[in-house]
């Protein structure tokens, strides 16, 4: 098995919380208060599974190994994409986080959440297809079979570590007062 079968297995998996939050949009669209709870939710989820599980795995582990690799110039410049794009995506999930915790009863606070649900909505779809059509075979070519099991096995030892660092971090957050 190669490395990005894992990776796009949870791409499916993103896909279908991109769904329900655009359904959330189209909801509130349509005169329907937020679901703070809902959207606590999926901030949580792309907080830590889009991002530290599934970035993190790129990030970290794939990314890394390619920095050792001599890509064309095409496939380091979708790999610098890709990690800018990481970073949006981060500070689109603060901002809706933000827009929940402080989300008054007016126009203009639908109107921002909706906002912030449909750039999310149309951000994760397209980043997965740039990934998914134009990165990850490609890159799979610069790696031997023997560096291919390699990463699949670092791959389930960052899944099998995430959920104990997830809550010391948690925890620690409550302990420092933050």
């Amino acid at each position: 098995m190669q490395p990005i079968g894992p990776l796009m297995h949870e791409h499916r998996l993103i896909e279908r919380m991109v769904a329900i939050i655009q359904k959330q949009a189209n909801q509130l669209r349509d005169g329907a208060e937020p679901d703070s709870e809902f959207i606590a939710d999926a901030v949580e989820f792309f907080r830590v599974y889009a991002d530290r599980c599934h970035h993190g795995k790129e990030e970290d582990l794939l990314f890394r190994e390619l920095r050792n690799k001599e890509l064309p110039s095409e496939l380091s410049a979708i790999t610098d994409e890709l990690i800018q794009e990481h970073k949006q995506g981060r500070a689109m999930v603060k901002r809706l986080h933000e827009a929940n915790r402080t989300y008054n009863d007016s126009d203009t606070g639908t109107q921002d959440m909706i906002r912030l649900l449909e750039k999310l909505a149309v951000f994760y779809p397209e980043h997965i297809k740039k990934e998914d059509k134009h990165f990850f075979f490609p890159v799979m070519e610069y790696f031997s079979r023997e560096e291919m099991d390699r990463m699949l096995a670092d791959f389930y030892e960052f899944d099998r570590q995430l959920i104990h660092q997830f809550f010391q971090d948690k925890v620690e957050s409550y302990e420092s007062g933050e």
